[in-house]
């Protein structure tokens, strides 16, 4: 891509917006950031920085290159009014593809791309190919070309918010690990959430891969496609602790601090797109016995008077709400609840009355969430907390031994925290304090 002397504007400060910034200075472009915040510091080199942008501001620019962080939504009026003057619109991702000569592997879906994200490249790496992971997860994509020696592969850890804006984007390998509501405050519909998503394929051939969870209905695509599952008929499946490719055990989960099936699923996944690269599964074996998964994904915190404390704040929607209830072998008490997202939590309530003891409800959605959970109070009791540390104090009083405390909000923080991260940080304090 050339873009010596083009005009460039990027919408968003943020990291990836930054990212994308520099990356086009280092090809010869004039670049300027616009966001709507009050001050804009600490800009990268050569880069303009243009604070309290609005749709003033955006009628009044014109570019060669619109550049849309994914964090701003492109059918916003305040796209728009930059898009009308500008020669063409793409995101941070598009952007870095065309100038990263690597190879790259993409990972998608609802939940769990942070953790497969994190695995493919510790497997990669272990098994002397470097990679780096990035995207959603990691460094902003537009780092790698910038790199004095870039990774031979990209894990692309891609969000619909970042596919919204691609076009010529071409990964190698996909991986589509499932897909579930979410973003309900951004996307009209849940087939426009979807179709965001889909876009992932739109520019695979037959020389490329795809490992897509056992059925998913992600369409038709020119690529080889190799399915995983915990729960039905797949390419790679679950048994006893291990991983298995057409019945033959590979990998042996048990020894690694991988738990539950929905990380089975995440390791299943990573192996089939990294060993289109070539590796093998005894390497992956030792790469993986090493392996510390993130933070706030069921993460066990500790155990007290015979009671697990397990902080899931990363799951901010019922899909991931639902693999962490499916995945435990205790009896739960469940803390639930958050910022309104226009989820309906009545679809789990099979599964709760299946898992669960009790409920605590908590944040925004409280009231409404207690109001869903009320046909089931019979079996499930549901109290209402004003905080996470009365949620944490109601949930120890109602567990018994052998139970499991799971912190699974199953929707986003933002009514009452910064991101999951403070939000998990803060149910691992309350509990570690707890005598």
């Amino acid at each position: 891509m050339n873009l010596e002397n083009k005009n460039v504007i990027t919408l968003g400060a943020g990291s990836s917006g930054r990212a994308a910034a520099a990356l086009a200075v280092s090809a010869g472009a004039d670049v300027a950031i616009h966001d709507s915040c009050d001050t804009i510091s600490d800009l990268p080199e050569g880069v303009k920085g243009v604070a309290n942008a609005t749709t003033a501001s955006g009628n009044a620019s014109s570019c060669d290159l619109l550049v849309v962080s994914p964090g701003i939504d492109g059918n916003s009026d305040f796209v728009q009014s930059y898009q009308q003057h500008a020669g063409e619109m793409i995101g941070e991702v598009e952007l870095a593809y065309r100038f990263y000569k690597g190879q790259i592997i993409a990972i998608t879906g609802t939940n769990g791309k942070t953790t497969t994200t994190e695995i493919v490249d510790r497997i990669l790496n272990h098994c002397g190919v470097s990679c780096v992971p990035c995207g959603n997860y990691g460094k902003p994509f537009s780092v790698l070309p910038l790199m004095e020696e870039p990774p031979a592969v990209a894990a692309l850890d891609v969000s619909s918010f970042q596919l919204e804006t691609v076009a010529d984007f071409h990964p190698n390998v996909v991986i589509w690990l499932n897909f579930s509501a979410d973003h309900m405050d951004r996307y009209p519909s849940l087939q426009a959430y979807k179709d965001a998503k889909l876009r992932v394929f739109e520019n695979l051939d037959a020389d490329d891969h795809v490992v897509v969870r056992a059925g998913e209905d992600v369409g038709d695509f020119k690529a080889s496609v190799a399915t995983f599952s915990t729960e039905v008929n797949a390419d790679y499946t679950f048994q006893d602790g291990w991983i298995c490719e057409g019945g033959e055990k590979i990998i042996d989960l048990s020894v690694t601090q991988l738990r539950g099936l929905h990380n089975a699923e995440n390791a299943m996944a990573a192996y089939a797109a990294c060993s289109v690269l070539g590796v093998k599964a005894e390497d992956v074996n030792e790469a993986l016995r090493g392996f510390t998964p993130p933070l706030h994904r069921c993460e066990l915190v500790r155990t007290l008077d015979g009671v697990e404390y397990i902080n899931d704040s990363k799951a901010t929607n019922l899909h991931a709400l639902d693999s962490a209830l499916r995945s435990q072998s205790r009896r739960v008490v469940l803390i639930a609840g958050g910022k309104q997202k226009g989820l309906d939590y009545t679809e789990l309530l099979p599964r709760l009355q299946a898992t669960t003891r009790a409920v605590v409800v908590f944040g925004e959605i409280a009231q409404q969430l207690a109001a869903t959970l009320e046909s089931i109070s019979d079996t499930v009791p549901t109290t209402v907390a004003t905080s996470l540390d009365e949620a944490v104090s109601q949930a120890r009083d109602m567990a018994e031994h052998g139970d499991t405390i799971l912190f699974s909000p199953g929707t986003s923080s933002f009514d009452m925290f910064s991101g999951y991260e403070e939000r998990g940080d803060c149910f691992r304090r309350i509990a570690n304090n707890l005598k």
